[in-house]
């Protein structure tokens, strides 16, 4: 049985970025057209969190940016996440970063560049991990 490779930080990082310019730049640019100013808005905030959440579900695991860069997410047994898991992994972690000031965004990342499974915090509520796909 081959090994899974599980993805660390700066791939993952990458797969952020990717999206962001993706992704999160039209909206902005949608959202701006709309509300004249490219401050978040809640075309921006629902559009991103919709992404977030569906996307991956659909697309077994991948966003843009994750399918670009070879990286996915599945459950901890290997399996297709789907809504429940995403929900858990976007809206859990997303409540408990904004309410610890972002405290726990960084113990998240040392958690992905210093645990040998590269999971973080968001991995763990949610029971998964972002792997490389060959």
């Amino acid at each position: 049985m081959e090994e899974v490779r599980t993805a660390g930080f700066w791939v993952r990082l990458g797969a952020g970025l990717l999206d962001g310019l993706i992704v999160g730049l039209p909206l902005v640019l949608v959202s701006y057209l709309f509300t004249g100013t490219t401050e978040e808005t809640p075309i921006t905030s629902i559009g991103n969190l919709l992404y977030l959440l569906i996307v991956p579900v659909i697309w077994s695991g991948y966003t843009i940016g994750k399918r670009i860069v070879g990286v996915r997410i599945v459950r901890m047994d290997g399996g297709k996440i789907g809504i429940g898991t995403m929900l858990l992994r976007t809206l859990a972690a997303g409540i408990l970063y904004w309410a610890t000031f972002g405290v726990l965004v960084i113990v998240s990342v040392l958690m992905v560049v210093l645990r040998d499974d590269k999971r973080a915090i968001h991995d763990f509520i949610a029971k998964t991990k972002v792997i490389y796909v060959k």
